[in-house]
């Protein structure tokens, strides 16, 4: 609530309006819903038990997990370029969906806030942002990848090196720190296998 002190009440209960939208929107867990009706059952007992693309990829199915890894961008992208055309007085409105839609894909309350690690949802808010901060990070993500076979480190890398890209290019924002810690949180455990070496390349089951 830090970030609403000192608003007049009607830009307050329009700012929740528009998380709760974003929230609701980014709380449709498309992983799964692709999964089961492809007939792989539900997603969450296979691999590492996450509802993203690329635990799907683990059923081998890749036309699949390309799809949900396109809904989870457009989930985070869609309602902030919507929200920008339908309200444009309101400037801070497409980064409050977006960061809805983030928490709303990481704690979805139909799945008992057990939901995916973000990764994909914050590029669709970095669509929806700013597109040069989108291209940094899908550039980094595609080279780390590249390099290292690895989506967690590539996520992690690509999250931290658009965060300082965000500060060094002027668009830094609170909300895009706080989205880049949660990445982190939600990787955590990934974060030990790395630390381990054990962690699962891409393409190999966990």
């Amino acid at each position: 609530m830090l970030l609403l002190s000192g608003l007049p009440n009607a830009v307050i209960i329009i700012t929740i309006l528009f998380f709760l939208l974003g929230y609701l929107i980014g709380s449709t867990p498309f992983g799964l819903l692709f999964a089961k009706m492809a007939g792989h059952g539900d997603i969450r007992d296979i691999g590492s038990g996450n509802i993203g693309a690329t635990n799907v990829l683990r059923t081998g199915n890749k036309k699949l997990a390309a799809l949900t890894l396109l809904a989870d961008i457009l989930k985070g992208a869609l309602p902030m370029l919507f929200i920008a055309w339908l309200a444009p007085a309101f400037s801070f409105a497409p980064l409050i969906v977006g960061f809805g839609a983030f928490l709303g894909h990481l704690y979805p309350f139909w799945l008992k806030f057990r939901g995916g690690k973000g990764v994909a949802t914050f590029l669709g808010v970095l669509i929806g942002y700013n597109w040069q901060l989108a291209l940094v990070f899908a550039f980094c993500w595609v080279a780390v990848a590249y390099l290292s076979r690895i989506s967690s480190f590539s996520a992690l890398s690509a999250s931290v090196l658009t965060l300082l890209a965000s500060f060094v290019m002027g668009f830094s924002s609170p909300l895009l720190t706080i989205m880049t810690a949660l990445i982190f949180w939600k990787h955590r455990d990934n974060i030990k296998r790395l630390a381990d070496g054990t962690e699962s390349r891409i393409g190999k089951g966990k």
